[in-house]
């Protein structure tokens, strides 16, 4: 059995899905009372960006702390690509 892989930033990554959960349930609730498009969009729009939070959140911890500890120690150059690499995931 693999052991659990927890980060400091789960919490704040579930904190996001449970919303986009809620926001999902919104959404399908305002499709049955036949509320109009647009209110269904923007509903739409806050389950996507409540989802893309998440996963960068997670991604960024996950290139924060095990990209790091997979690479060890390397060498002054390395570890400055390392940074304006993960810098520039913050894009993504």
């Amino acid at each position: 059995m693999k052991k659990p892989h927890i980060h400091a930033s789960h919490p704040a990554v579930i904190t996001r899905l449970k919303k986009a959960n809620g926001h999902l349930s919104s959404t399908i609730e305002m499709l049955v009372e036949g509320r109009t498009c647009l209110d269904v969009a923007q509903q739409l729009q806050a389950v996507e960006n409540a989802i893309h939070q998440a996963k960068k959140i997670l991604i960024q911890d996950h290139l924060d702390h095990c990209l790091e500890d997979l690479l060890g120690s390397v060498d002054k150059d390395q570890q400055n690509s390392i940074e304006e690499f993960k810098e520039i995931t913050r894009y993504l």
